[in-house]
């Protein structure tokens, strides 16, 4: 588990967001000489990616604040809206791209200072790649589903980035089609890159979870000493903070000291397990017993729609 997930994603937007920045200015230089609307399209996805950083770093930032009276969960969702802002800033970009293509389709234009055409899609491509990499990892490592987000739009900007590198080939041998075509083969390869990003960035949003990830929850509590049986285990992530509700059954005989203790080493072993900062509240059971929540399941079965009836 990570000491501090939020320190570490502060710290993943802030390289991205120099690296990036320093990469989008020196493209910059190079449109204004060369007229290239491939690297154009390259520079602004650049700095479009690098600005990104910022909403999620305020995220980060407001994820370490404390919980309030109106906001008892705390702030953690926060990181959710940022990956949202993500995907949006994504579908701009193809949309961007394929906008520039297209009308540079209808009025081609010769581009100008080739081989430097080429040098600045090669350093794009790289640092984007290094980029993407860096927060990809990151973003796996401590559970954030928005950092992974904005690593793979970095990847889409290498991609543009490659696009730039096959306009400056096409220009060498006179095909100056080639520049608005790599422009529009980009735009639907982000596209795809759209589809799964916003793909993991909603199920998040509804509280999806691996089910490998709930296999080992499972069975790290099943291997508890005390606990008999599993009866419930839900997670869901809030952020890159993973939330897990269980309920264990225990020894009916158990006085409530011995049955806190076990929900406490519950609580523990999945914190230790479990590769997510983690927040457990366990709830214990007698185990084997019949109608132990007969008084409250009458309002759980209306909740999720069933016959009060069936469990009466």
């Amino acid at each position: 588990m990570i000491i501090d997930p939020s320190g570490e994603g502060i710290r993943a937007t802030k390289v991205s967001l120099v690296a990036l920045g320093i990469t989008a200015a020196l493209q910059a230089v190079i449109v204004v000489a060369t007229g290239s609307v491939a690297l154009l399209s390259d520079t602004l996805h650049n700095l479009t990616d690098a600005l990104t950083a910022v909403p999620l770093w305020m995220a980060f930032a407001l994820g370490r604040r404390l919980p309030t009276k109106r906001f008892t969960h705390g702030f953690h969702r926060a990181e959710d809206l940022a990956g949202i802002i993500i995907v949006l800033a994504i579908a701009a970009s193809a949309g961007a791209v394929g906008w520039e293509s297209m009308k540079r389709l209808t009025d081609p234009q010769p581009l100008r200072f080739v081989p430097w055409v080429i040098g600045a899609g090669l350093i794009g491509a790289a640092g984007n790649e290094w980029v993407a990499r860096y927060r990809i990892r990151a973003g796996k490592r401590i559970g954030s589903e928005a950092l992974v987000a904005d690593g793979y739009h970095a990847r889409s900007d290498a991609y543009t980035s490659l696009a730039v590198v096959a306009a400056g080939v096409g220009a060498l041998v006179g095909w100056d089609w080639v520049d608005p075509v790599a422009g529009l083969v980009v735009a639907v390869m982000i596209l795809v890159i759209l589809r799964r990003t916003a793909g993991k960035m909603f199920g998040r949003l509804l509280d999806a979870v691996d089910p490998e990830l709930v296999d080992q929850a499972i069975r790290v509590t099943s291997g508890i000493e005390g606990v008999r049986e599993v009866t419930n285990m839900r997670l869901r992530f809030s952020g890159h903070r993973l939330l897990a509700t269980v309920s264990v059954g225990v020894d009916p005989e158990a006085s409530v000291m011995t049955g806190h203790d076990v929900g406490e080493r519950v609580a523990h072993e999945l914190a230790h397990q479990l590769p997510f900062a983690l927040d457990a509240v366990v709830h214990v059971d007698p185990a084997g017993l019949e109608g132990c929540h007969d008084l409250t399941d009458h309002h759980l079965a209306r909740m999720e729609g069933r016959d009060p009836a069936d469990h009466a």
